[in-house]
């Protein structure tokens, strides 16, 4: 099956799926009540991420991933600053955050069989940088009171001797090899 047939067949699916939807939606009243709580905002967000995951999925295309996780893990930051009041001052660090949906979305690619060493080796190492500079904008913002006084400091230390670690590992790998 070509792409483009692929294509037509996801948006006919997609579209079949809205269309019962809509039907049952104004045939059962309850379920509109039930559904109410979960197509609000922020959730269309999470909802329009999950859709760009399938049409990824129901085309043969993997890459789609990167994107659904970043259009859905915006979703999941709004919904985190509404519900549990984060505010406007929460984004001074949780943009830090959208490297790391890169990353999990790259991941994704990788296991569902998109160039799976280079996702994977870019997911990691883009979710690590997202992980880092989240710990350090949101202990510079007071948004880490969770971690007690010192545990954003301990996290940034711990993650500083991992990659110095690495990193002489490989010099040391290298020589290694040189002198064999």
């Amino acid at each position: 099956m070509s792409r483009h047939s692929r294509s037509q067949l996801a948006l006919g699916i997609i579209l079949i799926l809205i269309g019962v939807w809509f039907f049952a939606e104004k045939t059962i009243p309850s379920l509109s009540d039930f559904a109410d709580q979960y197509i609000r905002w922020p959730f269309t967000l999470i909802w329009i991420g999950a859709l760009i995951f399938l049409i990824g999925l129901l085309t043969g295309n993997p890459g789609m991933a990167v994107p659904a996780v970043i259009v859905a893990g915006i979703g999941g930051i709004f919904y985190y600053n509404d519900t549990y009041g984060g505010g406007q001052g929460a984004w001074s660090y949780m943009w830090t955050l959208i490297p790391g949906f890169v990353g999990v979305g790259s991941i994704i690619a990788g296991l569902l069989g998109d160039n799976p060493r280079q996702n994977l080796s870019h997911g990691f190492n883009t979710l690590i940088f997202s992980a880092v500079a989240f710990l350090v904008f949101a202990s510079i913002f007071g948004g880490l009171d969770v971690l007690g006084k010192y545990g954003a400091a301990i996290l940034l230390i711990i993650f500083g001797l991992w990659l110095l670690g690495k990193s002489l590992w490989k010099t040391f790998a290298k020589r290694t090899d040189n002198n064999v």
